[in-house]
C-alpha cells in the first residue's frame, strides 16, 4: 500500500494482491534484505500513471 510494489507484482504475475502482500509481510519475518528489495523495486518499477 505504500508504493504499490505488491500490487504491481500481483498484476504482473496474475496473482491476488492480498496474497502478494501476505507473502511480503511473511518474508519480512525472515532474516535477509527484503526491506531493501522493496525500496529498490519501489524506485525501479514504472509508475502506473503512464
Amino acid at each position: 500500500m505504500l508504493g504499490g510494489v505488491c500490487a504491481g507484482l500481483a498484476r504482473r504475475f496474475g496473482w491476488q494482491t492480498s496474497t502478494v502482500r501476505i507473502l511480503a509481510v511473511a518474508s519480512c519475518l525472515l532474516p535477509g534484505p527484503q526491506f531493501v528489495a522493496y525500496i529498490a523495486l519501489w524506485i525501479i518499477m514504472p509508475n502506473d500513471k503512464y
